[in-house]
């Protein structure tokens, strides 16, 4: 699934997340709310932000032997049910790889429920989500999704970024960060640092056109806002060969005036 959609998706969650069952969070809603916690810590010595660590392991009841597994390394961010919610329904829905194995499922809980009645016995589902950073009113979550299919070479995983902002209760998409009429301006912006980043690697250094034919340049709007800059995050096999996992390219603020909405720079 494209980064595209993965932002329609999320966004639209967020928003029936808003409308709906977040008007009045509960536990009861919020599946990784129901995960028993290993400690209580903040997200990172960078981040002043209370939160809670999620961590479980399960394997398919009743099984015996090889058996599907979920593992999930989540967070519970203090004071911010909505969130936590939205992160629930978030990494339930980046389970959906593959169209053939997907469930009618917008939680955890639900998703769980599938993957037991279709999984093979080596399938693994890994389910991460942190906080990347706080900057300005927006708290930063990565959210990773890591599928091991029975029979399959190598995993397939995801990353989606949500930029939650605490003063609206809400995330906030690229084409409301970048000012009217700039998405090309970011665009290109995203390109100089592909570029730098890209004169790092030794197989583009060895044989640049091969690289740049095999591997071009793509736009995102997968970003975090972060006080080092604009992080822009790609999945396996979009920008670079699978060796290379999910590469990050960092956008510095100073690039992006007249780009981004002034109330987002420093």
């Amino acid at each position: 699934m494209t980064h595209s959609a993965y932002r329609r998706v999320l966004l639209s969650v967020g928003a029936t997340c808003l409308l709906a069952a977040c008007a009045s969070p509960s536990d009861k809603n919020i599946t990784l709310a129901a995960a028993t916690p290993d400690a209580v810590a903040t997200a990172g010595p960078a981040v002043d932000l209370p939160s809670q660590p999620l961590r479980y392991v399960r394997t398919k009841p009743g099984c015996n032997g090889t058996c599907p597994k979920i593992e999930v390394d989540s967070v519970s961010i203090t004071g911010e049910p909505k969130l936590n919610q939205l992160i629930d329904h978030a990494l339930a829905y980046m389970t959906g790889v593959d169209p053939d194995r997907r469930g009618n499922y917008v939680s955890l809980a639900e998703y769980e429920a599938h993957f037991w009645a279709t999984a093979q016995p080596r399938d693994v589902t890994i389910l991460k989500a942190r906080v990347r950073d706080v900057y300005k009113s927006v708290i930063a979550v990565e959210l990773v999704s890591g599928q091991y299919l029975t029979g399959a070479a190598h995993g397939i995983h995801a990353t989606q970024f949500l930029n939650w902002q605490r003063d609206r209760n809400r995330v906030l998409a690229l084409e409301e960060a970048v000012l009217p009429g700039q998405a090309a301006a970011f665009d290109a912006a995203l390109q100089r640092a592909h570029a730098r980043w890209k004169a790092q690697q030794p197989d583009a250094a060895t044989d640049p056109s091969s690289f740049d034919r095999m591997w071009p340049f793509q736009p995102s709007a997968n970003f975090a806002l972060t006080r080092q800059g604009v992080v822009v995050k790609y999945d396996a096999y979009a920008i670079a060969p699978y060796s290379y996992g999910q590469p990050e390219l960092i956008i510095p603020y100073q690039e992006l005036r007249g780009v981004l909405a002034p109330e987002w720079l420093p």
